[in-house]
């Protein structure tokens, strides 16, 4: 079996005021994404948002289902997005192909019972990055290529904030139940990613930090507005964050990262903004 997976459950913000850094990595980082020929997925107890990634090499991935899920498909009862970060791959759903080159994306409904990943490559494979959530209706698996996202330009030099955002996966672009998947890539000279910094109790969000350099790091700030928290994160990692917690970023050199979001609402409008002077 080349699937595994992990549990993480919910933490009250009382709670983590009281984590010290080892025990805030323990209960929101995910560090284990990327790894060959593996399918590692993070099953949260947050809106039941699995992380994941896959990367073939030797052979192919099938998506398994895990014990968490109680259920004799991994989509049975949930829908997958999937957004390729490496080189050119393939995700055959239930015997058709998708063809993923880098920062291409696929949407798979709920109901599909076969998942496959493969690279063109082995030597330079792909590298597949998963989001799923619960869905309570199926609908079509669909490719979205880098052409069919929105596509919108945030922040500015003057504020070390300018940076391009990209919506692959929401409600706008392609019809889903819950779940959001998007893109933002810093501008050179800029280093702060979501600044001003909210929160959306509504929601929750992982962050997947890439195209960070070996010796570099993105400080990942998180928290509540006036309790706030850091984790130091790097290349191919991943960190959560709860509904009542901010999710904001700055790089030591630039990088991107691919957000996704589960919960009550589609509006990807739906926050409530910090003022960047009342953060402690």
């Amino acid at each position: 079996m080349k699937t595994t997976y992990s549990t993480r459950y919910a933490a009250s913000p009382q709670d983590v005021k009281n984590y010290d850094t080892a025990r805030i990595r323990e209960e929101f980082l995910i560090d284990n994404l990327m790894e060959h020929d593996k399918i590692n997925l993070t099953y949260s107890h947050y809106d039941r948002f699995i992380t994941g990634s896959a990367v073939p090499t030797s052979s192919t991935l099938k998506l398994e289902t895990i014990d968490a899920l109680k259920s004799e498909n991994f989509l049975d009862r949930r829908e997958l997005g999937i957004i390729n970060v490496g080189q050119k791959g393939k995700v055959t759903v239930d015997g058709t192909e998708y063809i993923l080159e880098h920062k291409e994306a696929l949407y798979v409904g709920q109901g599909n019972k076969n998942v496959e990943f493969s690279s063109d490559d082995a030597q330079n494979p792909a590298l597949f990055y998963l989001n799923s959530t619960p869905a309570h209706k199926a609908f079509p698996t669909k490719k979205i290529g880098r052409d069919d996202v929105e596509t919108i330009e945030l922040g500015a030099p003057e504020t070390a904030n300018a940076r391009t955002l990209r919506k692959y996966i929401v409600n706008s672009v392609i019809d889903v139940c819950q779940l959001q998947m998007g893109m933002t890539t810093l501008k050179q000279g800029s280093s702060w990613n979501t600044m001003p910094a909210h929160v959306h109790d509504r929601r929750m969000e992982v962050y997947f930090y890439f195209e960070v350099a070996a010796d570099q790091a993105v400080s990942h700030f998180m928290g509540e507005p006036t309790e706030t928290r850091h984790i130091w994160m790097a290349n191919n990692q991943a960190v959560i964050s709860p509904p009542w917690s901010i999710h904001s970023g700055s790089g030591t050199s630039s990088y991107s990262f691919i957000w996704g979001m589960a919960g009550e609402n589609l509006d990807y409008g739906d926050m409530d903004h910090c003022k960047i002077n009342e953060l402690r």
